[in-house]
């Protein structure tokens, strides 16, 4: 009976040990990762912006360019903070994205077609999404996690919303 108390004893520890170091490796990487992803959309930002003042002159394409990395930056920053990917800022993205696209096709082509509904279409469809998105959250919060208090939950979910609105 002793000794399967030790086997147990020790198959607990190494289980812990075996966790923690996993956590610690996730964690690692997921800082790493957080970190590159930031530097990169930075560097990608001031390339940009030196392009556009080489140039001479700037666009609106350019300047939604720019908000484009601006909310990228944003996502990685709510990321970092929370630990939580806000899924609007993906959407803003697209919106900022695709409103880019029909501002570039409708300046460089004279006549509008119909990609300018179909393109006009999918902004209102990700801007519907948003409000989906927006409502579920106030109304279907999300489970908070095991051994995270309510108020350590809250708070992070508050400085989300308040990076995440408008």
């Amino acid at each position: 009976m002793l000794k399967i108390k030790w086997a147990e004893h020790l198959k607990q520890s190494m289980h812990g040990l075996a966790e923690s170091l996993g956590d610690l490796l996730v964690e690692s990487f997921h800082y790493l990762a957080l970190f590159g992803i930031g530097g990169i959309t930075a560097w990608a930002a001031v390339t940009a912006f030196f392009q556009m003042i080489e140039k001479g002159h700037i666009t609106v394409d350019d300047i939604l360019l720019l908000f484009i990395y601006l909310e990228l930056g944003a996502m990685v920053g709510i990321y970092f903070k929370t630990n939580h990917m806000p899924v609007r800022f993906l959407i803003y993205v697209a919106i900022t994205a695709l409103t880019r696209l029909l501002i570039s096709d409708v300046s460089h082509h004279q006549r509008p077609d119909m990609g300018v509904v179909y393109v006009s279409g999918a902004i209102l469809l990700l801007a519907l999404a948003v409000l989906v998105v927006r409502y579920a959250s106030s109304n279907f919060p999300s489970v908070t996690a095991k051994g995270e208090s309510r108020s350590a939950s809250s708070s992070r979910s508050t400085e989300a919303e308040a990076a995440d609105t408008d």
